[in-house]
């Protein structure tokens, strides 16, 4: 399997009236399928950051914004594999007291996916499905056709409850529904976080953005599932994984400062594939 190279970056623009703590996700995860190289962190005026991570793993970055505007950036490039991620009809659903004990903590709700909520629902609707792989698949075909993408349409206190009467969100709240309902079958499914380059699609006019998806445990491993495109892809670049948004915020403050502007990039990289963004652009 060839591989290919994605520039993936963004930049944050934040007015603060005092010192503001900040915790950043928009590092990549490394794993066996992806490769990440070529890390630059830049701010103005100058942050000193710290790396640590979550209690998931997910790598991250602490740092205080200064008072006044300020600027943080991150760049760099990840080889990822040229095929689109797996899929297996036939994987199967487990039994509630043969998951691992790990998997347990997402069949539980959680602060966006309420699957105790919406568990009524779930069982009306996919209860009667052949268990497995296709019952998973079956979920994000009602939530993409369900739900209208439509940017402004939710806020931060908008769960998936809220998302599924109302009939659109963004692609958190795309995910946050599949994820209830998944967890209210007892499918141990988890919220992911990342860059999502429009490679061998149709090119997005929209600007780009972060993007959010779901893993969920069928047979012995996780699997990816993308209710908002509702298609296998190439080039998924994951930063973070947990219950939901709260656990994989891009960024988090402790404080109020205002986010005067959001840029991000991911898109293949070309010639020199130099790590440093372009102007107006991460």
């Amino acid at each position: 399997m060839g591989t290919r190279r994605i520039q993936v970056g963004c930049e944050f623009v934040h007015l603060a009236e005092v010192e503001t703590p900040v915790v950043f996700h928009v590092q990549p995860v490394e794993s066996a399928d992806v490769a990440v190289k070529l890390h630059r962190w830049r701010s103005r005026p100058p942050i000193a950051i710290r790396e640590y991570a979550d209690m998931y793993g997910n790598p991250g970055v602490r740092g205080v914004l200064p008072a006044g505007r300020s600027s943080f950036r991150y760049s760099a490039v990840a080889a990822v594999p040229d095929a689109t991620e797996e899929a297996d009809g036939q994987a199967p659903e487990c039994a509630p007291d043969t998951l691992p004990d790990d998997t347990l903590i997402y069949t539980l709700p959680s602060r966006y996916c309420l699957s105790d909520v919406l568990g009524d629902e779930a069982w009306s609707r996919f209860g009667g499905l052949p268990p497995g792989y296709g019952r998973v698949q079956a979920i994000c075909d009602h939530v993409h056709s369900h739900l209208t993408f439509q940017y402004g349409s939710t806020t931060a206190l908008s769960t998936a409850a809220d998302v599924n009467v109302a009939g659109c969100g963004v692609c958190r709240d795309f995910s946050h529904l599949a994820i209830s309902f998944c967890r209210a079958l007892n499918i141990p499914a988890r919220y992911v976080f990342g860059y999502l380059p429009d490679l061998d699609v149709p090119p997005d006019p929209a600007p780009m953005d972060f993007a959010a998806w779901m893993e969920v445990w069928l047979g012995d491993r996780w699997w990816t599932f993308d209710p908002r495109n509702n298609t296998r892809r190439k080039g998924r670049i994951v930063i973070g994984r947990g219950r939901d948004a709260l656990d994989v915020a891009m960024a988090t403050t402790f404080g109020g400062p205002l986010l005067e502007s959001l840029t991000v990039q991911a898109e293949e990289a070309t010639g020199s594939c130099s790590t440093c963004m372009p102007s107006g652009h991460p």
